[in-house]
This record gives C-alpha cells, structure tokens and sequence, in this order.
C-alpha cells in the first residue's frame, strides 16, 4: 500500500462522510416537521421510544448525532431524562442499518440480479435520477427536490466505499499487514482501536464502513474485527461527551448514560467474545462486509437485551455518579437542536411565543401604570424588558446559524415570519417602556388627567389590548383565521385614537393649563397606535408564510378592503364596543 492509496482512502473517507451528510440533509426535508410532531407524541411508553429511537438513527444515519440531539432536547426542555433512555438503545439498533446497505458491495456472483444489487451497479442510475430530480424541479414547495438530494447523497457515499475498497485491496498480499493483524488477536487492543479510530472521525457508521472495505482483502479474521466494533460503539460516545460540556445536569445525564449503555454492552460483548474465542480462532474464519454487518448487528442486539431490563438501574448510577445542582441557568435554545432543523424552527417558533407572552405581561403592567403608578410593578416591568431583548438577541443569532442549515421551503418560509415578527414584539415592549417613563413623568410632576380624558383613554387601551390578544393567539396557534382579523381592527383602533386625540385638543383649547399635559396624552395615544401597527405586521407576516408570493404591501392593501358578512360583523362590533364619541 502506497501513498497514493493512502490518498486513495482519505478521498474515499471524504466522499462517504459527505455521502452521509447530504443523505441526512435530504431526509431531513422529506420529513418536515414530522420528527418533531412524533416527539411531541411520546409517551412514556419504553417500545414506541425505543422505535422512535431506531427512526432517527436511520434518518439521520448517526447514533451519536442522535445522541447530541436528545442531550439539546433534554437541556431545552423538550424532554426529560427517563424518555431518552428507551431512544439510546433504539438508536444501537437503527445504526445497523447503514452496515446492511454497505455490506451489499461484497456480494460476489456472476448472475445479472445478484450483480444488480450490487451498489456500484444501481447507485450510479440512483444518482442520474437524483440529478434529474434536481435539474427538472421548479416548484420549491415540490418533494422531489430533496428525494432528489437524498439519491445523490446515497450514490456518493457508495462511491466512497468504493474508493476506500479499493485503496485497500493491495493489503491481501502485503506480508506486514499480515504480522500487523497477528496483534490485535488481542481483544482488548482491538477494542482501543476501534474506539479511537471512531473517536477521531466522529461516525461509527464511516468506521464500520472503513471495516467493511478492509475485510474485502479476504485477511481479517473475525476474532480481530468482533473487538474493533466493539470498541466503535464506545468511541462514538466521544461526539455526545463533547456535547454535553456546558448544560445542565440533566443534559449530562443523556450523555452519561449513552456512554454507560455501550461500555455495558462492551462488557458483556467481550464476556461472550471469551466464549466463543477458541472456536473461533479453530476455524480461521476470515471476515466479509456481509459477516461485519451480521456482527455488528448482533453486538447491538446484545446491548439492548442486556442494558434494557437493567435501565432503572443504570438511571439511578447516573443520578449517583452526577449530582443535581440547585442552579441551573435558563436555556431559550440550545444550538443542538441545529442538528434537526425541523425541530429547532419549531423551538424557535415556542420561544418566540414565550417572548410575546412576556410582552403582553409587559404591555398590561405599563397600561395599569397610567391609572395608579407602582415602583414595585415599574421594577418587573424593567426586568421584563431585559428578558425580552435576552429573547431577541437569542433567537436572532440562533435563527441565523438555522438559516445557514439544509431547510425545507416551508420551514425557510417560517423562519423569514419569524425574523419579523421578534423584530416587531421587541418593538411593542419598547412602547411599553415609552408609557412607563410617561407614567413615571406624570407621578412625578403629581399631573392627573381629566376623566373624560381617562375614560376614552380605557377606550383605546382595551382595544389595543384585544387587538394585541387576537395577535398572539393567531401567531401562537398559527391560526390564519384570526390573524385575517388583525388588519380591519388595526384600522378600528386607528380611528377611535384619531378622535381621541381631537377631543383632547379641544379639551385642551378650552384649559390652556393642561396644555403639557396634552402632550403627554398624545404620546400615549402615538405609543398605543404604534403598537397595533405592530400587530398588523405580525399578522401580516403570518399571513404572508403561506401566501409567500404575495407582496406585503399588496397584501396589506387586501387585508383593509377584506371582509363581507360575518367578518364586517365582528369589525362592527369591535367598533362600537370601543367607539369613542367626537366632542362636538
């Protein structure tokens, strides 16, 4: 074996992680949002986890992806800690799956079907469809798009098997290799080199690949490659070790106890490995890619039986060996969950709906601020507008790194609402910043305004109020319906301010003494429009995720002349109820 073919199998190593990495992405936008919906549907019953557990892997073709992805679910508070356990040893088993596909390239035979299964037979036609897929698609909505991806990516990641096979080849007859293999007869050498082999490529799939394409030399026996694998589902460990630096205990837990399942699968793997050593080593029985896939699956078999009736114990040795801590920081979004961007837009989606319920908090506190000023109250306003700009800047970043991601068009449609909509919630708890300092103005200088001037101002503020409840609800459930609303009482709101404020002229006209004051109330009244102007933009951002082909401000346009029947019924309704009468 040359250097060339040490370039050889580095190529090949490249073009099957890339393989992996475009097939992931590729299922991951056929999914949509289905991961996510199954998550929110687990129960805590142990055989739908462990075959939520077994889905995932084979999605994302990675454990230990899985396994970074349940320490960001528990660290964000998707899940607790007892519903991942059933999802690890699941996940053992649907790593096995990419063994299989892989194990078709040692298929030797002359006859025409058994040379068609073959990968390096059907992959090259898989990836001319994957290609025409992408080349023919023009609808972004359309699914072939990422069926497409999914093909190539497949085809790729054969093509590197098939490198790295054959970069190996010249080792059949290389003498060295052959004293080289006479070491790891030792069982526990073996393990070490497949643990560190796997540790440093991060993908136990791509080491039991590169361990395939090594027993197609014909001189790896099986008591050298049973303890490799074992020690590959160890290594694999080291990607969920690096993740859980930095979360709470909880988070740690997950990673500790993937790392605990598979060195107690190890043991008892090596246990029986001792058994069965002499009539192994008798019989010389050299490993194929087929035989590595039938042993890989076997180890992972073992592992579940062995670890599944014990995971209470293995719970409870978690809880001794890491410790709760009484504090434990505040997560908005862990960037974990980037790894399934279906379920971080939705995550995004769920924080955004917290920061605009702690808006609404906001919003009420500094409304009641205007008839009876607390300092008390002022400080929880304070501290709400703290939160809410740590919410904003928070998801704009992470949002950001999630547009960099493969996204399905109607999650990148999601995250285009999104972008505006916190922009917006952010704005209307400024405004309510604005009428605090106003109200803290007003208690200062000991000004009190005029009832009549309180009671149109209770007008606009309820109005404001249920145009702002109509907002978060539309945008929480996603409900267009409501969302349609939001405009034509928008308009409402606009014209009861816009008497407002002619009354309070002339108020002022008549009591020049009140003339600051009037100014003080039309800042108010600019704060309240400004707000439901806000929440025409949200609304319309709603609106405009599903009709993305529309501009927004024809859309807006639309949304003002919308509404015949039952809908100009409740715009009427809405008028009246908070209709503020002209001073003649």
């Amino acid at each position: 074996m040359d250097i060339f073919s040490i370039f050889t199998l580095c190529g090949g190593l490249a073009f099957f992680l890339y393989g992996m990495i475009v097939m992931s992405a590729g299922l991951e936008k056929i999914s949509g949002g289905k991961l996510e919906k199954l998550l929110a549907q687990l129960t805590s019953n142990p055989f739908k986890g462990f075959l939520l557990g077994v889905g995932m892997t084979i999605a994302v073709q990675s454990s230990s992806a899985v396994s970074v992805m349940l320490v960001g679910f528990v660290n964000s508070g998707i899940m607790k800690l007892a519903q991942t356990i059933a999802i690890t040893l699941g996940s053992n088993i649907g790593t096995t799956a990419t063994s299989w596909i892989l194990s078709l390239s040692g298929i030797q035979s002359t006859n025409f079907f058994l040379r068609l299964l073959k990968p390096e037979s059907f992959s090259p036609i898989l990836a001319l469809i994957g290609v025409i897929l992408l080349m023919t698609t023009k609808n972004n909505y359309s699914r072939r798009k990422p069926i497409g991806s999914f093909l190539i990516g497949f085809a790729v990641l054969m093509f590197g098997m098939g490198l790295m096979s054959s970069s190996m080849a010249p080792l059949a007859h290389d003498p060295n290799f052959a004293n080289i293999l006479t070491l790891f007869k030792n069982p526990f050498l073996g393990l070490m080199v497949g643990l560190i082999v796997t540790a440093v490529i991060q993908s136990s799939a791509a080491s039991v690949g590169m361990l395939q394409a090594l027993s197609m030399t014909g001189s790896i026996p099986y008591c050298v490659a049973a303890p490799i694998i074992a020690g590959q589902n160890i290594g694999t460990c080291i990607t969920a070790m690096l993740s859980s630096i930095g979360v709470n205990t909880n988070a740690k837990k997950v990673a500790a106890m993937h790392i605990i399942f598979n060195i107690t699968g190890a043991i008892a793997f090596i246990m029986l490995y001792e058994i069965c050593i002499h009539f192994i080593n008798r019989l010389e029985m050299m490993s194929n890619p087929f035989g590595i896939a039938i042993v890989h699956t076997i180890y992972n078999v073992v592992t579940v039986i062995v670890c599944f009736p014990l995971s209470r114990l293995l719970l409870k040795l978690v809880d001794k060996v890491i410790k709760d801590k009484n504090e434990e920081k505040e997560v908005i979004l862990d960037e974990r969950l980037l790894l399934t961007p279906s379920i971080a837009v939705a995550q995004s989606y769920k924080a955004t709906a917290t920061m605009a319920k702690i808006t609404r908090e906001t919003l009420v506190l500094s409304f009641r601020m205007l008839k009876q000023y607390n300092p008390k109250v002022a400080e929880v306003i304070n501290k709400n507008e703290v939160l809410i700009d740590k919410y904003q800047d928070t998801l704009e970043s992470f949002i950001q790194k999630l547009s960099a991601r493969e996204l399905s068009d109607e999650d990148s449609n999601k995250i285009s609402q999104l972008i505006l909509s916190i922009s917006d919630f952010e704005k209307i708890a400024d405004h309510a910043i604005h009428i605090l300092n106003i109200a803290t103005k007003m208690h200062r200088k000991e000004w009190e305004l005029s009832p009549e001037t309180i009671e149109e101002l209770k007008h606009v503020v309820n109005a404001v109020k249920e145009v702002f409840d109509v907002t978060v609800y539309a945008f929480i459930e996603h409900d267009l319906d409501s969302a349609y609303h939001v405009e034509p009482l928008e308009q409402v709101v606009d014209d009861i301010a816009y008497f407002a404020k002619k009354n309070h002229i002339k108020r002022v006209k008549k009591d020049k003494s009140h003339i600051k004051r009037g100014f003080v109330y039309a800042e108010i009244l600019n704060d309240l429009e400004r707000i439901s102007d806000h929440c025409s933009n949200i609304a319309t951002n709603i609106i405009q995720s599903m009709y993305s082909f529309i501009p927004k401000h024809i859309l807006k346009n639309q949304l003002k002349e919308a509404g015949t029947g039952d809908f100009q019924a409740k715009v009427d309704e809405f008028r009246q109820k908070y209709a503020v009468e002209p001073i003649k």
